[in-house]
């Protein structure tokens, strides 16, 4: 009898994360007109990314298909709350552009570069060797922590548009959290950065042993 061929797409986690799809669209349309709907969307998206990751540990479901999909899911979503925040504050475009480019490809030839690295068995440049790397890979609350507050900069930012929030001391809550989630959002796209340079060692050590193999073979 031959063996039931699964069906990835339905596992437990990638359904979480069509869903987490579905949010962030709906976010992405109320994003112009309704701040509640939208905020509301997308921070729902942003929370369950790190729901499937639970459920795929649990149910023993971890796939490259999902972790794929959370990745795009979350540059998609951060790039189109910039692309909005852009148009809300224009006098600070560039520096929401320059976000987005920094945050896409990095975090696009990171994972591309570790999918190649995979096939192959040469020394590549580790970052985890470095204490503060090491506790970012594998802390859980360390990544959770730098996420969430990357995320939390941005939010805070599109709800100030709409509204102040609650006050302290006449002082505005969202105007407290975006000064302090602040440090945080740099730290993530400086991050990212040293991902990128690393990732583009990497990507040129694997050029490297690629023609090496190449001239070796036509010789």
């Amino acid at each position: 009898m031959s063996e039931i061929e699964e069906n990835i797409f339905l596992f437990y986690p990638n359904i979480i994360g069509f869903l987490r799809v579905i949010l962030a669209i709906i976010s992405f349309y109320f994003m112009p007109t309704n701040y509640i709907i939208a905020t509301t969307c997308y921070v729902t998206s942003a929370l369950l990314d790190a729901v499937d990751g639970h459920a795929a540990r649990h149910f023993n479901q971890s796939t490259k298909f999902g972790a794929i999909l959370d990745q795009l899911t979350d540059r998609c979503g951060t790039m189109c709350l910039c692309a909005v925040l852009a148009h809300f504050y224009p006098r600070f475009m560039f520096w929401f552009l320059i976000s987005m480019s920094v945050d896409i490809p990095c975090h696009w030839i990171y994972l591309h570069t570790s999918l190649l690295q995979g096939k192959t068995s040469h020394k590549f440049v580790d970052m985890s060797s470095h204490p503060i790397m090491r506790l970012y890979y594998t802390d859980r609350k360390v990544l959770f922590f730098m996420c969430a507050g990357n995320e939390l900069f941005y939010a805070l930012l599109y709800l100030l548009y709409f509204t102040e929030g609650p006050l302290v001391m006449d002082t505005s809550l969202i105007r407290i959290g975006i000064f302090l989630s602040a440090p945080v959002a740099i730290a993530k796209a400086l991050i990212s950065i040293l991902h990128c340079i690393v990732a583009a060692k990497n990507l040129s050590i694997i050029d490297i042993n690629e023609r090496k193999a190449l001239r070796e073979k036509t010789n």
